[in-house]
């Protein structure tokens, strides 16, 4: 099959919908299928990947999203040769494939990825929220009925379509990863490349450190934990625009020498950074299902997390971690029975090692190639 995955961003951007994209592409490609990325911005990126097509836009400030200006003719020419079109963001590539797919016949899926809600919040708070909500929920039910398949990746956001109105019915199926790399980092790295003592728990986050993951709960969370364990280290592997005050909050505490803000980390390198780790911790809400959980159990990490749709639609509470209200004392009071129970700890990691096989790639390829070739053959058959 002639594959077409649509995003509005893609690498160098690093995110849960761009590495779920390429590793969907290398599965495919594995399997002998042609896979080919269509997106926006850094043209002048160096891929190193075949058939990655880029069309000119401009970077909506620091969000990684790229505001479009016109699709590149190599786009529009390979575009109306695909077999299925996979759109991972509806606004910007998801309009670019209904207007190049539709008229050629090329049956179109969708996944949402994200609580559209919710990243308004974060990014368009000087916008009244009624009318910021209301545009979402006609556009995502309009786009909905425009294609023919609708996949969500987790129960709480196939609910929260259905409670936003959007009428069309959505397909389950969990988002996945590749498990091997975890389980067996190529060079794990120890405390001490932060600076940790041996005897440290150290405590996990991976995503963008921005409003929208609830830094702040998070930093607020571990400070308190800090207070009575002294133990208990923090690692940041990611970037974003609240580092910076997250790393004053930290230094007022007089907690600098226990955390570390590793920056951006190139996607491969991940599993090395969480070899270093014993929990994976996480306060956002506003995760549809996200793959930094599922990885972070492939390493061996037990979570907590917000109890929320996405977060709490993968972590089982009390046995590959724990869900807390939003509250940072609450979300403290798990940190420190973490950071004082090995044997919790050991219990839980070995759960999340188990729950994180049935994420694993090599099955969820099979399932999502299932549905493409059902609308491909439907597609031929005589009306």
């Amino acid at each position: 099959m002639r594959i077409g995955m649509f995003a509005d961003m893609y690498k160098p951007y690093v995110s849960g919908v761009t590495n779920y994209i390429s590793l969907y592409k290398r599965r495919f490609e594995e399997l002998g299928h042609e896979v080919w990325v269509f997106t926006f911005g850094n043209t002048n990126h160096a891929d190193d990947e075949s058939n990655v097509v880029r069309s000119p836009a401009i970077p909506w400030g620091d969000t990684g999203w790229q505001m479009g200006l016109v699709l590149s003719s190599q786009a529009k020419r390979i575009i109306p040769t695909l077999d299925v079109a996979h759109v991972h963001h509806p606004f910007l590539s998801g309009r670019v494939a209904l207007d190049h797919c539709k008229s050629s016949g090329v049956p179109i899926v969708f996944t949402n990825h994200t609580r559209y809600d919710l990243h308004s919040d974060a990014y368009a708070w000087f916008l009244p929220k009624k009318m910021r909500y209301a545009y979402i929920k006609h556009y995502l039910h309009d786009f909905a009925q425009d294609i023919d398949l609708l996949i969500a990746p987790s129960p709480g956001i196939q609910q929260w379509l259905a409670d936003f109105g959007v009428s069309k019915d959505a397909v389950l199926l969990s988002n996945c990863i590749d498990i091997e790399p975890f389980r067996n980092p190529a060079s794990p790295k120890t405390r001490a490349d932060y600076g940790f003592p041996d005897r440290a728990v150290v405590f996990c986050y991976l995503g963008r450190v921005g409003a929208e993951k609830n830094i702040d709960l998070l930093v607020e969370a571990f400070i308190a934990t800090a207070e009575g364990v002294p133990d208990a280290c923090l690692l940041v592997l990611g970037e974003g625009s609240h580092r910076e005050e997250a790393e004053d909050s930290l230094r007022d505490a007089g907690l600098s020498d226990r955390v570390h803000f590793a920056g951006l980390i190139p996607y491969a390198e991940v599993p090395d950074h969480l070899a270093a780790a014993d929990v994976f911790v996480t306060a956002s809400v506003s995760e549809v299902h996200p793959l930094v959980v599922m990885e972070a159990f492939a390493a061996g990490l037990p979570a907590i997390g917000v109890r929320s749709p996405g977060v709490g639609d993968i972590v089982e509470d009390g046995l590959t971690g724990f869900l807390t209200p939003e509250d940072a004392d609450a979300f403290a009071e798990r940190m420190e029975e973490f950071a004082t129970d090995t044997e919790l700890r050991t219990r839980m990691s070995d759960a999340a090692l188990e729950a994180s096989t049935r994420y694993d790639v090599r099955a969820m390829a099979e399932v999502l190639l299932g549905y493409y070739r059902r609308l491909v053959t439907s597609r031929l058959e005589p009306s």
